[in-house]
């Protein structure tokens, strides 16, 4: 089957046809240039496509959040970063922004406003739990998942952060699968190990990296897929499935490529 090609408009080019987005897609680092998250940019893509929603992107003038740079100590960077952003969304007057990533979600609703930058600021997870209530997005029943056990690992960023819990989870439960939890969940989910850059360093001599621990209640779950909402949740995770070598029988998505297999698109 040939694989489906479609554009996706930038605000720019909106702007000079004098059309209005209703929401700004914020793609983010790991949505643009990591390969594999870059199937998630895809996937949630389509589902805005399929269901009518009138999107753009930044494109080449969305620059990193600055939420790395805050994080490792260099306010300097982080505002420097966080301003340029600033400049061009207050430009082009974005009031709606959706992204994929629970790091860029924090940084946009909760520290650009500092900096004069408020916006409604809304997770991928949140928003695609309004389409499928909405009806915008309908699942069909007894569909690609039917029968399948997942398992959902809450990120750091959406949910102690953010109190996300209940709509990723809601998302889940549309694809007529069966949605089982982890010994540690919710708010007393086990971080993936990223957010402490775990994915940066080498484990501490003699403890077992963050991420195996994770993968391996994740695995004690019998579930066959793994889902996530976060693109750092994302790598840990698979590269923690590739160390169990379950990679052929347990998979690792996230929550817009789950709805969008399941939509079949």
């Amino acid at each position: 089957m040939a694989e489906t090609t479609f554009k996706v408009p930038t605000m720019a080019e909106m702007a000079a046809a004098g059309e209005t987005p209703e929401v700004l897609f914020w793609v983010g680092c790991a949505g643009s240039f990591d390969d594999r998250y870059k199937k998630v940019t895809v996937a949630f893509v389509k589902i805005l496509n399929k269901v009518g929603i009138k999107f753009a992107v930044l494109g080449t003038e969305e620059g990193c959040t600055g939420d790395p740079a805050r994080r490792a100590g260099n306010e300097f960077l982080f505002q420097m970063q966080a301003m340029a952003n600033i400049q061009v969304l207050d430009m082009y007057q974005v009031k709606k922004i959706v992204t994929a990533c629970p790091h860029c979600f924090n940084t946009l609703k909760h520290e650009y406003p500092e900096l004069g930058g408020t916006y409604e600021v809304l997770h991928h997870s949140t928003y695609l739990q309004q389409l499928i209530n909405e009806g915008r997005v309908g699942i069909k029943g007894g569909g690609t998942f039917k029968g399948r056990r997942i398992t959902f690992h809450d990120s750091c960023y959406l949910g102690r952060a953010n109190n996300i819990y209940e709509a990723p989870r809601e998302v889940l439960e549309a694809l007529d699968a069966e949605l089982v939890e982890m010994k540690r969940s919710r708010v007393k989910g086990l971080c993936c190990g990223a957010g402490g850059a775990q994915m940066f360093k080498e484990p501490e001599p003699g403890k077992k990296d963050v991420n195996i621990e994770r993968i391996e209640e994740a695995l004690g779950t019998g579930a066959d897929t793994i889902a996530v909402a976060c693109p750092f949740c994302m790598v840990m995770m698979t590269d923690g499935v590739k160390n169990k070598e379950k990679e052929d029988s347990v998979k690792v998505l996230d929550l817009a490529e789950l709805i969008a297999q399941a939509e079949g698109l």
